[in-house]
């Protein structure tokens, strides 16, 4: 994962921070933390647009449709899996490439789960100056584990830091998969297909045809930028084949989920008008024996 990549971690809770400008019964996701977890630029760059909310959502869906409903849904989602996970089917969480996610600090129901969240040296140094300011401390249930992904050995780092392998683990993988090469890809499921049976996977991923360049569903300003300018994008699936991708590590898919669906659960609701991202996807998966 190139230092660019890790350039990006603030930028989701930004928009989640924003999102909370709109009344609670609009809102597609609820985040008390995500304004004051952020460093200190990205909360003044909050601060001054979060009034003009409408007026940034028409600017961001314009060059990248489906952002905003994309990211808030995604979100959504994993908070629905690993709340209803974490009551009795898991015994940790792992998040890799956490970034400035708040999930481990406002969800009730990872209180007392051990939650071990993963990323680049820079996002971790960054994220635990901010939590050192709103807690004092890294809450005690949290552990945070700076790693190069496409560099370091996931398991070895991990065991570093305190983590069980036989846990039962809820493992999030929310928004990273594309900024990996495919073999950072394949020896991150290498240890996922170490995970004991009942474990869970949350992954977002990309569709393969866009990484190429042979389908772009309306985001050629997101693939110039992403794929030819800064070239931090590397790694897509083609959704035909995610069963058999994920079955070659152990995992078996329980939902598969294109974000059209995700924001009938949870944009319709609102009674907001949003376009729904295509060229990003959503696994829920188990691990069997």
């Amino acid at each position: 994962m190139t230092s660019k990549a890790a350039k990006t971690g603030p930028g989701a809770m930004v928009l989640v921070a924003i999102e909370q400008y709109y009344p609670e019964g609009e809102r597609i996701i609820t985040d008390d933390l995500a304004y004051r977890i952020l460093p200190l630029g990205f909360r003044a760059e909050v601060r001054l647009i979060g009034r003009f909310k409408d007026w940034i959502i028409r600017k961001s869906e314009k060059k990248v449709p489906g952002l905003w409903a994309g990211i808030m849904g995604r979100k959504r989602y994993i908070d629905d899996r690993v709340a209803d996970d974490a009551d009795g089917q898991v015994e940790a969480v792992v998040n890799l490439g956490a970034g400035f996610d708040t999930r481990a600090y406002r969800l009730q129901a990872l209180a007392n789960v051990p939650v071990w969240e993963v990323d680049q040296p820079q996002n971790i140094d960054g994220k635990r100056s901010r939590l050192q300011m709103l807690f004092q401390e890294v809450p005690t249930h949290v552990t945070l584990v700076p790693i190069d992904f496409d560099q370091e050995d996931l398991a070895t780092v991990l065991a570093s830091h305190g983590y069980d392998p036989d846990r039962k683990t809820f493992f999030i993988w929310e928004g990273v998969t594309q900024y990996l090469t495919e073999s950072g890809i394949r020896a991150t499921f290498q240890f996922l297909a170490t995970a004991p049976a009942g474990s869970r996977l949350a992954l977002t991923y990309t569709p393969k045809d866009f990484i190429d360049g042979e389908v772009f569903y309306g985001q050629e300003y997101l693939y110039k930028r992403m794929l030819l300018k800064d070239r931090i994008w590397f790694f897509g699936l083609d959704p035909e084949n995610v069963d058999d991708f994920l079955g070659e590590y152990g995992w078996r898919v329980l939902e598969h989920l294109g974000y059209d669906e995700l924001d009938e659960r949870y944009v319709k609701p609102t009674g907001r008008e949003l376009q729904s991202m295509a060229i990003e996807r959503i696994i829920y998966a188990e691990k069997l024996k």
